[in-house]
């Protein structure tokens, strides 16, 4: 059975019990879930979580629902890749990206969605459903046909094809909103206080949440049971961002880890920067932004956890990159031709950040920094789609492959 003890307010720390909330009755603060820490620290151990099986339920006993029950399609323990060709060219001596792109659907959303999926069921709901910029509504989409669930997801109406097949694939109730997230998002806020459904991102958000922190785990296990110097993360809620810090955290309250918190980067686009922009301007009040990015698994213009976001930022001496949609392209490109990754959008995002910031010296060249690539990239294959080199084409024939093949040397473009 879970430690988790009860529901906490990060604001004005009420207590409640572990049941279907998101918010605070008094200060409409988020609640969050808390840990009996010493009951973990007398029953886990590395061997312990080393022995259990190679997914995120290895870490069971820091999640808020039962494992032994739980509804699993495979998702975590995925790689840590010592990044040697991506660092040379970055000027970073110790770097790693951690891939989430092998996930079962394809992104991290599949540990999120594993545990809200878990506890919505265990809290009695037979629906799931949920907000989504495209890969949460793939994951719920999947855990439910897994679970005999009945899933209802809506997305903001252009959302890109490879996501949309992503979800449809599962035979969900797939609703296309007309507006962007953050108006999907208040649709399904007003539908939650209405149908008994389990909304992964509204009345069960404060367990979703909890998935993230995974991801923090895996990487202390991989690096040897210890903290990286440095991480860099893509923020669209932010939830991500605090969460794997969270986890890091945890290690260290049950003894696991020596060092308890690396320093904390964000990466953002342009098209879609609040957090960015408050981070530039030495604020902690951002201001919602009307999404206009090709990296739309990031495009929240009103981030639920901005502030907290900005918060760890300052506390972590972190920084925030913010780049435009070509630097985007080319980030995706350079992961796929130095590391063999090819991550969506927000792993363009991500890498063009990470040189942004080592190009700026936030980042230093020895510290060891961790880069997380949270989707696939044949998700949003149209971003790059016109931005790669035309394949020759050429007869059956010695003769023929030949000048097409020396066409380009001579041009110098091979």
């Amino acid at each position: 059975m879970s430690f988790a003890t009860n529901l906490r307010c990060r604001e004005c720390h009420r207590e409640y019990p572990l049941e279907a909330r998101h918010v605070c009755d008094f200060c409409f603060g988020p609640v969050e879930v808390t840990y009996d820490y010493d009951g973990i620290r007398k029953n886990v151990s590395r061997e312990t979580i080393r022995n259990g099986p190679a997914s995120l339920w290895r870490y069971k006993d820091f999640l808020p629902c039962d494992a032994e029950n739980a509804i699993d399609i495979g998702a975590g323990f995925t790689p840590l890749v010592r990044a040697k060709n991506l660092g040379k060219a970055l000027g970073l001596n110790n770097l790693y990206i951690k891939n989430d792109t092998v996930n079962p659907t394809w992104s991290f959303k599949d540990r999120v969605v594993a545990v809200a999926a878990s506890r919505a069921r265990e809290l009695g709901y037979d629906k799931l459903a949920c907000a989504s910029t495209g890969n949460l509504a793939n994951s719920v989409s999947a855990h439910a046909a897994a679970a005999g669930m009945e899933a209802v997801v809506f997305i903001p109406h252009d959302l890109e094809a490879g996501k949309v097949l992503g979800s449809s694939i599962y035979n969900p109730t797939l609703v296309k909103v007309r507006g962007n997230y953050d108006a999907v998002n208040r649709l399904c806020a007003e539908l939650a206080g209405s149908y008994n459904w389990g909304f992964v991102n509204v009345n069960v958000r404060s367990y979703y949440a909890e998935g993230s922190k995974t991801l923090g785990f895996e990487v202390a296990e991989q690096l040897g049971w210890r903290a990286p110097d440095h991480c860099v993360v893509p923020i669209a809620s932010g939830s991500l961002f605090v969460k794997i810090r969270k986890g890091f955290e945890e290690l260290y309250k049950a003894g696991l880890i020596d060092k308890p918190s690396p320093r904390m980067s964000g990466a953002q686009a342009t098209g879609c920067s609040p957090v960015a922009v408050a981070w530039q301007e030495g604020t902690t009040n951002f201001r919602p932004q009307r999404p206009n990015t090709i990296a739309k698994s990031l495009a929240i213009g009103n981030p639920a956890d901005g502030y907290y976001s900005l918060v760890q930022l300052a506390e972590t001496d972190g920084a925030c990159g913010m780049v435009d949609d070509p630097e985007i392209i080319d980030g995706m490109k350079l992961l796929a031709e130095t590391e063999g990754i090819f991550g969506e959008t927000a792993g363009g995002v991500t890498v063009a950040s990470l040189k942004q910031l080592a190009a700026q010296g936030r980042i230093h060249p020895d510290e060891l920094t961790v880069a997380f690539i949270t989707g696939a990239g044949f998700k949003t294959a149209e971003a790059v789609a016109g931005h790669l080199e035309t394949p020759l084409e050429i007869d059956a024939t010695m003769e023929s492959f030949e000048a097409a093949y020396r066409a380009p040397v001579a041009q110098g473009v091979a």
